[in-house]
């Protein structure tokens, strides 16, 4: 007994030691990203400012590419996490708009908006940025047709309703590009939210009346 409750403390010591390690890569290579630019920081300067060996990085990291968008896979636990947080008697629609809302502003520091100027100056992340936003969307639809107990006839609506909300989103964050300097997250997230269902509303007049 004794034996086994060493061994489970020297696995909690062995985990732990494995996510600092991966917390100092990924800072002392987004702080190199942001003083010298992506393409200008080779791994190995990564490596000598996070004191770890170029083997230790690619046990974390399968290229340089992936430490950005380990921050884009965080944000995405963190908008499930918020899905999951809203009250279960809420519609679906309040429910997304309300996390996704919550979640952005939450990214929106001075850390996020960086690295988002970052991705966007730099056409090999601008690239794989995209490939986020189908990540995002399976994660969403998911996680939406949980709230609805897993009923497989609500997962034509819950993908759609993803679909949506993400299309929003990466339109969204085309436009915060965009935005003028005194711009508040919490008003242009909104603002984005009104003119989505407004837009989809009129879509459906459209389809309605065929004009």
């Amino acid at each position: 007994m004794a034996e086994g409750k060493r061994t489970e403390a020297t696995e909690g010591r062995r985990e732990r030691k494995r996510r600092q390690t991966r917390e100092r890569i990924e800072q002392a290579a987004m702080t190199l990203f942001l003083q010298r630019g992506f393409d200008a920081t080779t791994i190995e300067d990564i490596t000598e400012a996070a004191d770890v060996s170029k083997r230790s990085f690619f046990d974390y990291f399968p290229s340089k590419e992936e430490v950005v968008f380990a921050w884009q896979d965080a944000f995405a636990d963190r908008l499930m996490a918020a899905i999951a947080a809203r009250p279960a008697d809420e519609s679906s629609v309040t429910a997304v708009e309300a996390a996704i809302t919550a979640t952005v502003i939450a990214a929106v520091d001075e850390p996020g908006l960086a690295l988002g100027d970052l991705i966007h100056r730099t056409p090999a992340l601008k690239a794989r940025d995209q490939l986020k936003y189908a990540k995002l969307e399976q994660k969403l639809a998911e996680a939406l047709l949980l709230r609805k107990g897993g009923d497989p006839l609500e997962r034509p609506r819950m993908r759609v309703l993803a679909a949506t909300v993400i299309g929003a989103l990466r339109v969204g964050a085309e436009l915060w590009q965009q935005r003028p300097p005194s711009a508040s997250p919490q008003d242009f997230a909104r603002e984005i939210f009104t003119d989505l269902w407004k837009m989809l509303a009129e879509f459906g007049n459209e389809a309605k009346t065929g004009r």
